[in-house]
């Protein structure tokens, strides 16, 4: 006579080994929840991203910050020291030089997010392709890739936007394609890397296509690298937009894009600094809120 011993039950610990860090149950919404106990610590990170937000809040709407127009001239208050009622003092015109920062915000925004959505779409295409398919079409999209990565990223740009002809969306399209290599090179990365791991070597022994795999495995458990270069290149299309429109190549007068209203100072450094370096000010902080919030998330990615 036989006999059956019946033991505890033992958890399938292969199948949680091999299981898609996306799809596990909870593990989504319990890494969020860490994560973002783990920014509310970081004082300086909260800062940075208020800092961001109050640039995006007044950019679409200016007047909750200003009561002044940003092309109002009034000769009597021509180059006034910065006070209470004119924050970075006023121009040569007597324009309210706070004013006009708000209201060319929308403008260098505007030009941020074009050139970003360019970077991410092209950058994120040619990744994935070299990095997914590998081989000769690999080789040949990184030597292109290589080729833009050895003109350095302004001179690049320069070329473009004197090809296309000056405006906000010329010099949109020129930083745009100025950062694509960096994407498709992060992209390629995070998808050689994922393509090895343990869950998308289970799907396709279970019978899943590669497009299947390519999409519910290798994609979303790519993104978390690039969403970070996105923020860290948002500060690196500000600064490129901000030179290019300090060259001439931006809006024309008398829009207030933030290159100009820097340039439009610098005649005025020794008998009027407010009109260079407090937009200069602006701008700067800006990027560095921004890179401190990319370097912050580039942590909790490790």
């Amino acid at each position: 006579m036989t006999s059956t011993i019946h033991g505890p039950t033992i958890p399938d610990v292969d199948r949680m080994e091999f299981a898609d860090p996306v799809e596990r149950p909870g593990g989504r919404r319990a890494n969020l929840r860490t994560a973002v106990a783990q920014l509310v610590r970081k004082p300086v990170f909260l800062i940075a991203v208020v800092y961001v937000l109050f640039v995006l809040v007044s950019a679409f709407w200016p007047r909750l910050f200003t009561s002044w127009g940003p092309y109002d001239t009034y000769p009597e208050s021509a180059v006034l020291a910065p006070s209470l009622d004119h924050l970075f003092g006023t121009d040569n015109y007597g324009r309210d030089l706070w004013t006009r920062m708000l209201y060319g915000s929308p403008l260098t925004i505007k030009a941020t997010l074009i050139a970003l959505s360019i970077a991410i779409v092209a950058g994120l295409g040619v990744g994935v392709v070299s990095g997914f398919f590998g081989g000769r079409t690999d080789a040949f999209l990184m030597r292109i890739i290589d080729v833009l990565l050895a003109i350095p990223g302004l001179l690049l740009a320069l070329s473009i936007v004197t090809a296309l002809g000056y405006g906000t969306l010329p010099v949109a399209v020129a930083v745009g394609v100025g950062i694509v290599p960096g994407f498709a090179r992060t992209t390629r990365a995070e998808v050689l890397r994922v393509k090895t791991l343990p869950y998308v070597e289970a799907a396709r022994a279970g019978g899943a296509s590669w497009g299947r795999v390519l999409l519910r495995h290798i994609l979303p458990n790519s993104w978390g690298p690039v969403a970070v270069l996105a923020v860290l290149d948002a500060g690196v299309a500000i600064l490129a937009i901000a030179s290019l429109s300090f060259l001439g190549f931006g809006a024309a007068p008398p829009a207030a894009e933030w290159g100009t209203l820097i340039a439009d100072g610098r005649n005025y450094l020794v008998t009027a600094w407010w009109l260079s370096l407090l937009p200069g000010l602006f701008v700067a902080v800006l990027v560095l809120s921004l890179n401190h919030i990319s370097k912050t998330l580039q942590e909790l990615n490790r």
